[in-house]
C-alpha cells in the first residue's frame, strides 16, 4: 500500500482557502467551458432561471449534495499502481466506489477467469490458469491528476449521477465535461473514481462528443481497455455508441471513429488480446461492427443447459440463423479487424490457442461471421494450424497437424474454441476436420474430460447421415463405458442427432437399453434406471437395484428418455412398455420430480396410441389436484388433460375444483384454469361437456384434412404438435388450435338455446380456417400455382365473412353434437 501524502498545516490551510474562493480563484486556471459547467453548478444549487442568457435551467433537485458511503481503497483500487496520487479523505468519502453496471455479465470489472463457454452437460468448466506468462505486455504508467481537475469533475459527479434532469440539459452538461476532459481522456478513464465520472458523462453526452472522446484518446486506447477502470470506460464508450447506429446518419461519423480506433489497435495487439480486460472491450467492438448487441444475445452464454438444450434439439441455435449478415452496419470493418488480429498472431499462435482470453475473442469472432463460408475458411486454418492456401477446397488439414490438433483438443481454453469452429464450419471444412482428425479417436477424446465436450459438439453439429453412422460405429457399442465414466452427456448428444438426421434411431434405441439392461432382463427396468441413471451405474449390485425413494432424478437421463421419446412409435416400443409399467406411487414421484416430469410429459405427447397414454393417465387419478399447484406438476396435468378421454378429463377437472384458490396464486395456475375451464365445469358441467365435444369435432376435422393424431398413415405425423423440430405448418396448426380453444371455451357468456356456444362460431369459422391452412401449405407449389390459389382464396375468405351466420351452430355441427362425438 502506497502511504498518502503527509500535509503540513499551512498546507491544509491553502487548500481550504483556496476552495473557499473557488471561483474567483480559477478563471485564470480553468478552460471557459469548465468555467461554464461550474457556472450551471452553481445555479443548479441556487435554483436560478437565466433564460435571457442563454442559459440551461437546472432546477432545485440537486440542493443536497449526495452523500457517499466511505470506502477503504485498497492496493488493487486506487492506490495499485505507484504514482497514482491520493485524494483527501473528504473527496474519497463522497465519492461511490461501486461499479456502475456491475450487474452479472453487463461488464468485465469481475475476475475474467469465471467467465465460461460452456460446453454440454453438468457443471460450466473453468478455465486453467494462464498460459501465456511469457506473452510480453507493455508496461504502462498513469500520470497523476491534478487536484484542480479532481475537483471540477467531483462538482460534476455531485449534479449528475443519481439525479433526475431533462435530457438536453444533461447532454450539453456532459459534452462541456468531456471538452474540459481533452488531452486528459488516458489519466481520467484510468483513474478508479474518476472513471465512474466518465461512464456517467459517455452515456449522457452527444454523439458528436461521444466520438470526439474516442477519436481523442484512439492513440492510448489499447492502453486504456487494459486497465481495470479504463475498461469499464471504454466499453461504456462502445455500448453509447451502438445506441446511435439507430440513425443512418450518424454511421459516417461512427465509421470514421471505428477507423481510428482499429489502426492504433492493430498495432499491437497481441497485448490487448491476451489482457482479460482488453479482450472483453474488443468484443464488444466486434459485435458494435456486426450491429449485434453483446448483453442481450447468447454469445458469452454461461448456462450450459442453454448449450445442451440446442445440442439436444430442445431450442433452436443462435448459430443457425444468418439473417443478421445482411444489416451489419459495418462488415468492412470487422472483417478488417479480425484479419489484423490474427496476422501479427501467427508468429505466437501456439501460444496463443491455449490462452483464455483469446479463445474468448475467437469464439466471438467465429459466431459473429457464421455463414459467412469464405472467411470462416481463411479463419480457421489460422486456429488450426495448418495450411491456409486451400480454404473451401479441403485437403488443409496436414499429417503432421492431427496429434497437434488431437493434443489442443484437451486443454481447456482450446476445447470451447473448438466447440465453435465445429459448430459454425462450413460443411467441406467440418468434414474434412472429422475424417482426418476425429475419425477414430472418439471413443478416447470421450473420456477426457475436456475433450468429451469437443466430441458432443462434433456430434450434435454432423452434417449427413453418413457422419452419424461413423460416429456410431465408434460409439454405439459403448454406451455403458461412457456411462460409467461419466459421459453420459456424449451418449445424449447422439441420440439427439440420430433423431435430427433421421437415421440409426433403431441401432441408438437398441444400444441405450442394452447398456442398462441385460439381455435376460425384463424390458420394463429401462426407464426406471435412466431416470436414476448414475444411482444406478455406480451401485455396486446391479443385478437387484430397485427403484430409490427420495432421490433425485437424473437431468441427463431425463433428456436422454426426451430424445428417445421423439423417435417413432416402431423403434421404442420397449420404452413404452416401460413407462407404462411403472407402478402408480412411481408415477406420481416421477410426476412430482421436475425431470422425471419432463419425461411423462415427453410421453405424453409421443407417438404411442392414445391407449397406451391412457394406461399411464389413470395411474395419476386422485392427485391431480397436487400435481396441479406444483411448479413442473402444472404442466403435465395439461398433458394429461389434452389425451385423455371426456370421463377422465371430468375427473382431472372435478379434482381441481378444491384447489382453484391455490392455483390462482401460482404462476401457471391461472393458464391451466383458463384452458381446462374449471370453473364452467363446476357451474355448468353440461354446457362444458359441449364446448369440449365442439372443440374436438373441429380438431378432427383438422386432423383428416392435414394429417395429426387420427391419421395413421405416418407414426410421425401423429406427433405433430409435439415434434420440437416444428416446421411453419406444425405452428400454423398449434397456433390454430389455440385459437379455436379461445373461441370455444369461452362460453359462458351469450349462450343461444343454453347450447354453450358464442352466436358468432359456426362450420362457416372451421371453413374459414381450414382454407387459411390450405393457403398456407399451398406455399411449397410453384409461384403461379400460389398466385392463383392466393387470389382463389382471398376472395372466397371475403365471400364466407359475408355468410357468416349469428344464429348458432350449423347443421353439421348440430348433427355432430346429437351423435354424440367424443374423445
Amino acid at each position: 500500500m502506497v502511504d498518502q501524502p503527509i500535509r503540513t498545516e499551512a498546507q491544509r490551510g491553502r487548500a481550504e482557502k483556496r476552495s473557499r474562493s473557488l471561483f474567483s480563484s480559477t478563471l485564470s486556471k480553468f478552460t471557459k467551458l469548465r468555467f461554464v459547467n461550474l457556472w450551471l453548478i452553481k445555479l443548479r444549487r441556487l435554483g436560478t432561471v437565466w433564460k435571457d442568457t442563454g442559459m440551461v435551467s437546472i432546477g432545485l433537485k440537486a440542493l443536497p449534495l449526495r452523500k457517499h458511503k466511505s470506502h477503504n481503497l485498497s492496493q488493487d483500487s486506487l492506490m495499485a499502481d505507484k504514482g497514482k496520487y491520493s485524494y483527501d479523505d473528504e473527496v474519497g468519502k463522497k465519492r461511490k466506489m461501486g461499479r456502475k453496471g456491475s450487474k452479472k455479465h453487463a461488464g468485465f470489472h469481475g475476475d475474467a477467469s469465471t467467465e465460461n463457454q460452456s460446453g454440454a452437460a453438468g457443471k460450466p468448466r473453468k478455465f486453467a490458469k494462464d498460459k501465456t506468462a511469457s506473452v510480453p505486455q507493455a508496461s504502462f504508467v498513469r500520470k497523476q491528476v491534478d487536484a484542480e481537475t479532481v475537483k471540477y469533475f467531483s462538482e460534476i459527479a455531485n449534479v449528475i449521477e443519481g439525479t433526475e434532469m431533462d435530457m438536453e440539459e444533461r447532454s450539453v452538461i456532459c459534452g462541456n465535461a468531456l471538452e474540459e476532459a481533452r488531452g486528459k481522456e488516458i489519466e481520467l478513464a484510468t483513474d478508479y473514481i474518476i472513471s465512474h465520472t466518465m461512464q456517467t458523462l459517455l452515456e449522457g453526452c452527444s454523439v458528436d462528443h461521444l466520438c470526439a472522446f474516442l477519436r481523442s484518446c484512439a492513440k492510448d486506447f489499447s492502453h486504456v481497455s487494459m486497465d481495470r477502470s479504463g475498461s469499464h470506460v471504454a466499453e461504456t464508450a462502445l455500448k453509447s455508441l451502438a445506441r446511435h447506429l439507430e440513425d443512418d446518419e450518424n454511421h459516417k461519423l461512427i465509421e470514421d471513429t471505428l477507423s481510428a480506433l482499429f489502426q492504433a489497435i492493430v498495432v499491437n495487439p497481441v497485448d490487448i488480446m491476451c489482457n482479460c480486460y482488453g479482450s472483453h472491450v474488443l468484443r464488444r467492438l466486434l459485435c458494435l461492427c456486426k450491429g449485434v448487441p453483446i448483453d442481450s444475445l447468447e454469445f458469452h452464454s454461461t448456462k450450459p443447459s442453454m448449450v445442451l438444450a440446442e445440442r439436444l434439439n430442445l431450442r433452436s441455435s443462435q448459430l443457425d440463423n444468418h439473417e443478421s449478415q445482411q444489416n451489419q452496419p459495418f462488415p468492412n470493418q470487422l472483417k478488417f479487424l479480425i484479419s489484423e488480429m490474427l496476422n501479427p498472431s501467427r508468429a505466437d499462435i501456439a501460444i496463443l490457442q491455449v490462452n483464455q482470453y483469446i479463445s474468448f475473442l475467437w469464439q466471438t469472432a467465429l459466431k459473429l461471421l457464421a455463414g459467412d463460408e469464405e472467411e470462416l475458411s481463411r479463419l480457421i486454418p489460422v486456429l488450426l494450424r495448418c495450411r491456409t492456401d486451400n480454404g473451401l477446397d479441403g485437403n488443409f488439414i496436414e499429417v503432421t497437424a492431427v496429434k497437434k490438433i488431437l493434443r489442443l483438443v484437451e486443454d481447456n481454453a482450446y476445447s470451447h474454441l473448438m466447440e465453435v469452429i465445429l459448430a459454425v464450419a462450413p460443411d467441406t471444412i467440418y468434414n474434412e476436420i472429422f475424417t482426418k482428425v476425429f475419425k477414430g479417436s472418439l471413443l478416447k477424446l470421450s473420456s477426457h474430460l475436456s475433450g468429451n465436450f469437443v466430441v458432443q459438439a462434433l456430434v450434435s453439429h454432423a452434417r449427413s447421415q453418413e457422419h452419424i453412422k461413423l460416429i456410431f460405429e465408434e460409439l454405439g457399442p459403448k454406451f455403458r463405458n461412457l456411462f460409467e465414466l461419466g459421459r453420459s452427456g456424449v451418449v445424449a448428444a447422439l441420440i439427439a442427432a440420430s433423431e435430427r438426421l433421421q437415421t440409426h434411431e433403431h441401432k441408438c434405441c437398441q444400444a441405450l437399453a442394452d447398456a442398462v439392461c441385460l439381455a435376460n432382463e425384463s424390458s420394463a427396468c429401462i426407464v426406471p434406471r435412466i431416470l436414476f441413471l448414475d444411482n444406478y451405474i455406480y451401485t455396486g449390485d446391479k443385478a437387484n437395484w430397485n427403484w430409490p425413494n427420495g432421490v433425485k432424478m437424473n437431468v441427463l437421463g431425463s433428456l436422454i428418455l426426451q430424445s428417445v421419446f421423439r423417435f417413432p412409435r416402431e423403434f421404442i416400443q420397449p420404452y413404452i412398455t416401460s413407462i407404462t409399467s411403472l407402478e402408480g406411487t412411481h408415477v406420481l414421484e416421477a410426476s412430482k420430480d421436475p425431470a422425471g416430469a419432463r419425461v411423462i410429459e415427453a410421453f405424453l405427447i409421443s407417438s404411442a396410441s392414445p391407449k397406451q397414454k391412457h394406461k399411464l393417465v389413470v395411474k395419476l387419478r386422485g392427485h391431480f389436484g397436487e400435481l396441479s399447484v406444483l411448479p413442473s406438476g402444472s404442466f403435465t396435468v395439461d398433458k394429461c388433460f389434452s389425451v385423455s378421454n371426456m370421463s377422465l378429463r371430468e375427473t382431472i377437472v372435478s379434482e381441481l375444483i378444491p384447489f382453484q384458490t391455490e392455483l390462482s396464486k401460482t404462476k401457471q395456475g391461472p393458464y391451466l384454469l383458463k384452458k381446462l375451464d374449471v370453473a364452467g365445469f363446476e357451474g355448468r358441467p353440461d354446457q362444458w361437456r359441449s364446448r369440449q365435444n365442439s372443440k374436438q369435432s373441429a380438431y378432427n376435422e383438422f386432423y383428416a384434412e392435414f394429417g395429426g393424431p387420427k391419421d395413421a398413415k405416418s407414426s410421425r405425423s401423429e406427433n405433430f404438435l409435439a415434434d420440437t423440430r416444428q416446421n411453419s405448418q406444425a405452428e400454423k396448426l398449434k397456433d390454430l388450435r389455440k385459437e379455436i380453444d379461445t373461441h370455444l371455451s369461452s362460453g359462458n357468456k351469450q349462450m343461444p338455446d343454453g347450447k354453450g356456444f358464442p352466436k358468432d362460431v359456426d362450420d362457416n369459422f372451421f371453413k374459414s380456417k381450414r382454407r387459411k391452412m390450405e393457403k398456407a401449405s399451398s406455399s411449397t407449389k410453384n409461384s403461379n400455382d400460389g398466385e392463383i390459389l392466393h387470389d382463389e382464396k382471398l376472395s372466397t375468405t371475403k365471400n364466407e365473412k359475408k355468410r357468416r351466420r349469428k344464429d348458432g351452430l350449423s347443421k353439421s355441427s348440430d348433427k355432430k353434437l346429437k351423435a354424440g362425438i367424443t374423445d
